[in-house]
């Protein structure tokens, strides 16, 4: 009898637990990419990256982005210090395909694609990548849902996040923190391919602006370097009007 009792018991919990959640991982990553997005943006950000004595290297970047579709495009130009100035990056978002990246280095004078073979490079000294900086579509990932936590002043679903396949990331997983408001993810830990932490992304400040859910502040840590870069946005403006020459490649070698 008390085996019987245990067994039913056992049973119990198993369904208790299959049940617990009224949504799954992929449900929760597929609400964080219908965020609406806006058709434009443009705005002033300002990295910082700080090294391992706390010494910190700032950098001023103008950025525009436009959308059409689900598919966006992003120029950034350096506009300070004097040692990156008018450097400028272009990335376009593909539909089943890698995005298109180039950048354009002054002391070069040319314009240099980045080939997917670099994705794991670091942007501009920062602790992004370029992968870091594409927008993964959900159907590359398994999304598995481990729990409820609260981070800072967000309660937040915890989704472990692995690319169906390994050699399409850079990293063997990572657990990302979805605020169960808003569906952003306020923090992300990405692991190595030793299964090793090696990055934190946080978000420090988060606000609607103009209606869109916009990161004001981001801490991305490189653990394993003692490093980090903190972007700042100073200023942004949405939906106005955006000149497409901006998203080409004449305009990343011109500047103008």
């Amino acid at each position: 009898m008390k085996l019987l009792k245990n067994a039913a018991l056992a049973a119990s919990l198993v369904l208790l637990n299959a049940g617990l959640f009224a949504i799954t991982g992929t449900e929760i990553a597929e609400n964080s990419r219908n965020i609406p997005d806006p058709v434009s943006s443009h705005g002033a950000v300002k990295m910082d990256l700080i090294n391992a004595s706390g010494d910190v290297d700032s950098r001023m970047v103008e950025e525009w982005t436009t959308e059409e579709g689900d598919l966006a495009s992003t120029i950034m130009v350096f506009r300070s210090p004097a040692s990156v100035a008018n450097t400028r990056f272009l990335q376009k978002e593909n539909d089943g395909r890698d995005d298109d990246k180039w950048i354009y280095l002054p002391a070069l004078k040319r314009v240099r694609r980045i080939a997917s073979s670099d994705g794991d490079k670091s942007f501009m000294g920062t602790d992004m990548t370029y992968d870091d900086m594409e927008t993964r579509e959900v159907e590359q990932d398994n999304h598995e849902l481990l729990g409820e936590e609260t981070v800072g002043s967000w309660n937040c679903y915890k989704v472990k996040v692995t690319a169906k396949d390994p050699a399409d990331s850079q990293y063997s997983y990572k657990i990302a923190w979805y605020d169960k408001e808003s569906w952003y993810p306020v923090k992300v830990e990405m692991y190595d391919k030793n299964q090793a932490l090696l990055k934190v992304m946080s978000v420090e400040d988060l606000k609607t602006v103009d209606g869109y859910l916009t990161p004001m502040s981001v801490y991305m840590e490189n653990v394993q370097e003692n490093h980090a870069t903190r972007v700042t946005m100073m200023k942004i403006v949405y939906d106005e009007p955006v000149n497409d020459r901006l998203f080409t490649t004449t305009f990343l070698e011109q500047g103008r």
